[in-house]
């Protein structure tokens, strides 16, 4: 497991030359979110694929 620091050094180094400060923030928010899905997964669990496409399938119906 990276450190935040070695996290946000590894994006930047992904991000063009000229990004705005605006560019950072959003990728870092998107990071974060990123980040809570994957514990939330974790913790919690996740719905199988053919549950999700029941779900959907009785949704779209309606």
């Amino acid at each position: 497991m990276s450190t935040a620091k070695e996290e946000i050094q590894s994006l930047l180094g992904k991000l063009p030359d000229d990004c705005t400060l605006e560019d950072v923030q959003y990728h870092l928010y998107v990071l974060g979110k990123i980040r809570r899905g994957i514990e939330r997964a974790e913790s919690e669990g996740t719905v199988p694929q053919e549950e999700v496409e029941r779900r959907l399938a009785k949704w779209t119906a309606e």
